[in-house]
């Protein structure tokens, strides 16, 4: 396997902009495969299924876990599954393709018992403030979950020094170019 074809694990707390991070680098570098998680949680709107989540019933994320379908699995906000199906990865990886997981905490601590080769960069907001302001300003969950997901983010951001690299999004285009750059590829 080439470099440019080592697996990148992007995780990092709710809010920090991963999936804003993952869409930059889906339209500025096509060459890189971004896996799409299955998850038991409704469609946000303007989220489509099989373009930003796999969206199961938990009898079908129930199958996929006993059938060892899932690179990893987890809980997210003590509510909702979240997962990463197992072949379309191995399967970017034997082509040697690049290729970015985009999960949380729980999962990347998984990946790495199964792929300690993979490169494991935390996507850091640039200050507690900025996370709060953009967890309220993206309106999608109420005033409870918010509170969940932002005491679940202080545990996620102390969980920083268990990675390869770190990259703050204080801007999204220039947090995509330093992920590039820590995955091999070439800045654009």
């Amino acid at each position: 396997m080439t470099s440019s074809a080592r697996l990148a694990v992007l995780a990092g707390p709710t809010a920090v902009g991963k999936g804003t991070v993952s869409a930059d680098i889906r339209a500025r570098y096509p060459e890189v495969w971004l896996s799409v998680s299955a998850t038991t949680r409704s469609a946000r709107p303007g989220e489509v299924d099989g373009v930003h989540y796999h969206f199961v019933t938990d009898s079908v994320f129930d199958r996929m876990v006993a059938g060892g379908e899932l690179l990893e699995w987890a809980v997210v906000h003590g509510k909702n599954r979240y997962g990463t199906p197992r072949a379309p990865v191995e399967a970017r990886l034997a082509a040697g393709e690049p290729a970015l997981l985009e999960i949380d905490l729980q999962g990347a601590r998984q990946v790495r018992q199964t792929m300690p080769g993979a490169l494991f960069v935390f996507l850091t907001p640039p200050s507690w403030a900025e996370l709060e302001r953009r967890l309220v300003g993206r309106g999608t969950e109420g005033p409870a979950e918010r509170e969940r997901r932002l005491t679940t983010a202080k545990v996620e951001l102390a969980a920083e020094p268990e990675f390869d690299v770190s990259i703050v999004n204080d801007d999204v285009h220039r947090a995509t170019d330093e992920l590039i750059q820590v995955m091999g590829l070439p800045t654009r």
